[in-house]
Formats: structure tokens, sequence, C-alpha cells
């Protein structure tokens, strides 16, 4: 792909293969899972050896992704502190789904639905990960109300996150360029300015 140089660079190698190794770890996680979930899905554990090895790689793939989400937080979390600003992009949001995003409130690296996003994935996968530490009951045993508490608040939680992972796939293909930034880390500057006006100035130092 040919690129301009003066591309602007938004996301790093380390940032790209944290996101990706997140993004990885998801996908095995969400096969993996629904394989133990229900019968109907019980053909997936081919993938992984069998229901034996899906069981004993599931939570272990658990933890792998929590790491690295948690390095993902650490990176990103305070790009996404909402604003005055992001909440006025939320309300408007409408307009942005109709492709009239002109006069949306002027956005910096992320804009408020990207916030939002962030903060109800890392709802997520706290959720997920205590509930999962609940039901990893290869080291430990609890009382079984508890476990079966965490059992429904894992499958369920994990139903949202899996729906919140599908907009966010929509949302960066829909938005046509952002792709291009997680795969080689760059955008272009016509890009930015459209959708991230105030970080384009950052970058730049126009107006």
């Amino acid at each position: 792909m040919k690129r301009d140089p003066k591309d602007l660079q938004r996301y790093t190698a380390r940032e790209r293969v944290n996101h990706w190794l997140v993004g990885m770890a998801f996908i095995l996680l969400a096969l993996s899972g629904l394989a133990l979930f229900h019968p109907a899905f019980w053909p997936l554990t081919g993938l992984f050896g069998g229901g034996t090895w899906t069981r004993i790689l599931h939570p272990y793939l658990g933890l792998l992704m929590a790491i690295a989400f948690a390095v993902m937080v650490l990176r990103f979390w305070c790009l996404n502190v909402m604003t005055p600003v992001d909440k006025e992009w939320l309300r408007r949001v409408r307009e942005m789904v109709d492709g009239n995003d002109q006069d949306m409130p002027e956005q910096g690296k992320y804009n408020g639905g990207q916030k939002l996003l962030f903060w109800l994935l890392l709802a997520c996968m706290a959720v997920l990960l205590v509930s999962g530490l609940v039901l990893w009951r290869a080291w430990y045993n609890l009382p079984v109300d508890l476990v079966r508490l965490a059992a429904v608040l894992h499958a369920a939680t994990a139903a949202v996150m899996i729906a919140l992972i599908f907009v966010h796939i929509y949302a960066a293909i829909w938005v046509k360029g952002t792709v291009r930034a997680m795969w080689y880390g760059t955008v272009t500057r016509a890009w930015a300015k459209q959708h991230h006006r105030v970080w384009y100035r950052q970058m730049t130092g126009s107006e």
C-alpha cells in the first residue's frame, strides 16, 4: 500500500501488537466459550484439540487477554476520559450515523462513541475476570451458589462483550480509513481533519 510521507502516525508498532494480541485472544475465548456454553457449539472444541483441552485452555486465554487488555488500558485511559464535548457528540450521534458529520463537535484522538465503548469494554473485562476466577475451580472450591451466580454473570457479560466487539468492528469498517490505522499505524491528514480535528491540530500545529 502506497503511503504519503505526510501521513500522521496514529499508533506505534507496540500499540498495534497490543491491540491484535487482545483481538486474537478475544476470538479464541469467544469460540472456546461458545463451545462450553451450549451443545450446539460443541464441534468448536475441535479447534482446541477436544473438550478437555478447551476447558484447560479457556481460562489461560482469559488471563492472557486480561493482562494484554490491562496494558492497553494503561496506555489509553487518559485519552478516553469523557468531556462535555464527548457527551454532546453522543447526543448528536444520529447525525453521524446519517452521514452528516461535518457539523459534529470537534473531537480529539477519540470521539465520544469510542470513549464510551472503551469504558464499557473495561467494565465487561472486569466482570469476566472476576467471575472467571470464581469458575476456575481447578485450584480451589467455593460455595456452589456463588459459582452458579458467577456462571450466569460470565455468560451474560460475554454475550454483551461479543456484541460490543461487533459494534467496534462494524464502526471501524464503516468509517473508511480507520482499519488502516491499526494495520499500518498511520492515517491520512484528510481523514484526521474530518474525523478528529482537535487531534489533527495537535499533530500538525495547524488550524
